[in-house]
């Protein structure tokens, strides 16, 4: 499972920029922020587990709440990044996943991640 893979989609990894001093409040003053593509990832949607019990449980209908990302062997993602997936942007939660190698091909796998929405 190397990737990119040929029918993946690109999404851009938004990080922060580099500290460039401090503002009168002692707080990091950041330059812009480094946007990257990446190129042949696979994006599927991540819905938001069920309530345990009852009637709500029974009755709740799928809430989509962002992406589960399978980005290329070796790409850089961090706690810190944001990702902008179809457009949307949101946040990396979670650890970023890296999958090692496969012990039957030696072949090394993606980089997985959950992205969820940014709201408010």
């Amino acid at each position: 499972m190397p990737g990119p893979w040929p029918f993946g989609e690109p999404i851009e990894i938004v990080r922060p920029g580099a500290v460039t001093g401090r503002d009168e409040y002692g707080k990091p003053v950041t330059g812009p922020p480094e946007v990257v593509e990446i190129r042949g990832c696979v994006v599927v949607p991540r819905q938001e587990p069920p309530h345990i019990g009852g009637a709500e449980q029974q009755g709740r209908d799928t809430v989509i709440v962002g992406w589960t990302v399978y980005a290329p062997t070796g790409t850089d993602i961090r706690t810190t990044d944001q990702a902008r997936i179809r457009g949307v942007l949101c946040e990396v939660t979670g650890e970023p996943g890296n999958w090692g190698r496969s012990p039957f091909t030696g072949t090394a796998g993606p980089v997985q991640f959950a992205a969820d929405r940014v709201t408010g």
